[in-house]
């Protein structure tokens, strides 16, 4: 006689850790399931999700992934640089691990989620880079979310010395186009004083699945992050990105491109704070529209007390390319320091018949006419990532959407 075992459903069960894992990280595991069921879930009078479909967030049902995959490209790594997953990370460098491990307060709306991410969070990339090291190659890692029902909890955590630099691209995709996943995925990254960190995310997931990524990124003095995501793929998407300038010199770039299609919804909130006098923050957001479908931008700029001479710019802009899309934006600005200059703005506008009449003079038919611009559109978020290889491979992404699109 054969006895069949439930799947653990990631709402009514308690978090296993799995066997090897240090104590602290179970004990963390066993508190963040107890804040995940004592933490109500958001209402429409939470403002961090006004305009959001609240629909989206019943997950009944979803169960820990049994068959998906992840797979890491790893470049020559220069001597003392530190890449492995997470769950070998965690028992030869426990300790590193727990100095950065989800430390930040999950401000946007999805504290709830991230604390269920804490607590079922299995696997994942860890990367450390000593001081002054440069590792000249992206480190890749794809996702494959498998399995009707499945929920995924990827972790990344990428820290830096001083003087260093590393770029990391995560890559999210189905293993095939029907079954209806979940993906709970979370960064961290801490850029030293002095280094440069460029982090990549490209949501491709199949159409019947749905996602909510959380960035944590924390700068240090005189150093340089750049944040990009790319949002293709699922029925919905929430995005949440948290970026912390919390020394003199800091910079940081916070980039999107999202081509959204039928009735595709993609949830963005950000936060820049500047936390330190002489930082420096562009946000650059870019969503083109088809369909049915729709986005939310919903971006602050905060400026600490005593953060004098602050520079921070945030931009979203919208491209509509039928008239029963819908973009909704509300940038904003919170200032408690002298000498500063912020701006934000967005708008929101279709293609003009002038550009259209333009491309068809020189033989290029309406709708192929229509996409070059959209495609061109896009661009401008995407060379702004300066990095050769990832901008290669974002750029294939956003023309397989196209493509898909037709």
């Amino acid at each position: 006689m054969s006895t069949t075992i439930a799947p653990t459903t990631i709402l009514e069960t308690p978090p296993q850790t799995p066997a090897g894992f240090p104590t602290w990280f179970s004990d963390l595991q066993q508190q963040a399931w107890t804040q995940f069921v004592n933490t109500p879930m958001p209402t429409r009078k939470d403002e961090n999700w006004r305009f959001g479909n609240l629909k989206q967030l019943d997950f009944e049902g979803y169960c820990d992934e049994t068959s998906s995959q992840i797979e890491y490209h790893i470049p020559e790594l220069p001597e003392g640089v530190v890449c492995l997953p997470l769950e070998q990370a965690l028992q030869t460098h426990g300790d590193l691990v727990r100095e950065h491990f989800m430390q930040r307060e999950t401000r946007l709306g999805s504290a709830k989620f991230a604390a269920l991410h804490k607590a079922r969070v299995k696997t994942g990339l860890f990367v450390y880079v000593p001081d002054g090291i440069r590792v000249e190659q992206p480190i890749e890692v794809s996702h494959v979310l498998a399995g009707d029902a499945a929920a995924s909890f990827p972790h990344t955590l990428v820290i830096t010395g001083k003087n260093a630099e590393v770029s990391v691209l995560d890559r999210f995709s189905s293993a095939n186009d029907s079954d209806a996943g979940l993906c709970v995925a979370f960064n961290d990254l801490i850029v030293g004083d002095g280094s440069k960190l460029t982090y990549c995310a490209i949501q491709e997931l199949n159409p019947a699945s749905r996602m909510i990524q959380v960035n944590a990124t924390t700068v240090g003095r005189d150093a340089h992050a750049v944040a990009f995501t790319l949002n293709t793929g699922a029925q919905w998407a929430r995005n949440e990105s948290v970026s912390r300038l919390d020394a003199e010199g800091a910079h940081s770039d916070m980039l999107s491109c999202s081509i959204s299609a039928d009735t595709q919804q993609y949830d963005q909130r950000t936060y820049q704070h500047h936390a330190a006098p002489h930082t420096n923050s562009d946000l650059l957001y870019k969503n083109t529209l088809y369909g049915t479908s729709k986005t939310i931008f919903s971006g602050l700029i905060l400026v600490d007390q005593g953060a004098h001479y602050t520079d921070a710019y945030q931009t979203c802009r919208n491209l509509m390319m039928e008239d029963t899309a819908e973009s909704n934006s509300m940038p904003g600005l919170e200032i408690n320091a002298d000498q500063v200059k912020c701006s934000h703005g967005s708008t929101s506008a279709s293609i003009s018949d002038e550009e259209i009449f333009y491309l068809r003079a020189r033989g290029i038919p309406p709708r192929q006419a229509r996409q070059l611009i959209a495609n061109g559109f896009s661009v401008e978020a995407v060379e702004r990532i300066r990095n050769k290889r990832l901008e290669e491979v974002v750029l294939a992404a956003v023309d397989r959407k196209f493509l898909a699109i037709g």
